[in-house]
């Protein structure tokens, strides 16, 4: 009897751990929705509540961070679990990123709402709505152990740059044609990249669900389509 009941609490708290991953995404999530509004809407207070909800972000990764070396330390994990509790640091560590990248966007939409709009700001939404439904496909490969559809997030970075680097030419030339606008492109270019780097983050999770299934990493090299001349580095984060 002690022994089932050791199994089935090692079983909880595996579970408890992917419970902890799904709530951080859908968290890191809806900050990335909350500031791409903030964005587009020009809404400073949802922006700076965007920025305020990253602590919870941070919270739950550091319960991921104590309940990972828990288990290692008292249920001596092998094989597979072994591999989801190592996946689960890892990708906790991503939506952790993710949650910093989305607080960078609303940083930067407070600034963007102190200067004139500029045409360009179109193209935000639909990178934006692209690369969240990458975190949300991503985090259900993840419950569901689905190979396949982890894939298919990792083949998607490839528009997410594609759509960056249009963008990216689209504002510089903007910039060259108006010079009243390059403070405006700038918040810009700095918003897109921190989504481009959200769907690299997403990419880095859908590898590590091939890691954890199959126990193999992705064969290919993994598809980049950015082919500015020149890159906008990511800002810092916290």
């Amino acid at each position: 009897m002690a022994m089932e009941h050791t199994v089935r609490a090692y079983d909880d708290e595996l579970a408890r751990l992917k419970n902890i991953l799904t709530r951080m995404g859908g968290l890191a999530e809806n900050q990335l929705a909350s500031a791409i509004q903030a964005v587009v809407k020009r809404d400073s207070e949802l922006a700076v509540e965007t920025m305020a909800a990253d602590a919870k972000v941070d919270e739950l990764e550091r319960e991921v961070d104590n309940l990972a070396v828990r288990l290692i330390a008292l249920r001596q994990p092998v094989a597979s679990d072994l591999r989801t509790i190592v996946a689960a640091l890892r990708i906790s560590g991503d939506i952790e990123r993710i949650g910093d990248y989305a607080a960078n966007v609303a940083k930067r939409a407070v600034s963007l709402n102190q200067v004139p709009a500029v045409p360009p700001v179109h193209a935000i939404p639909r990178m934006g709505a692209l690369v969240q439904g990458m975190i949300k496909d991503v985090l259900d490969a993840f419950v569901a152990g689905d190979v396949e559809e982890a894939l298919a997030v990792w083949k998607l970075d490839e528009e997410v740059d594609a759509l960056y680097t249009s963008l990216f030419r689209e504002l510089l030339t903007y910039m060259m044609e108006d010079p009243r606008s390059i403070t405006s492109c700038t918040h810009l270019l700095f918003i897109a990249k921190n989504i481009e780097r959200i769907g690299d983050h997403a990419t880095n999770i859908a590898e590590l669900i091939h890691y954890l299934v199959l126990g193999t990493p992705i064969a290919e090299a993994r598809p980049k389509g950015d082919t500015t001349s020149f890159a906008v580095a990511p800002e810092r984060t916290e």
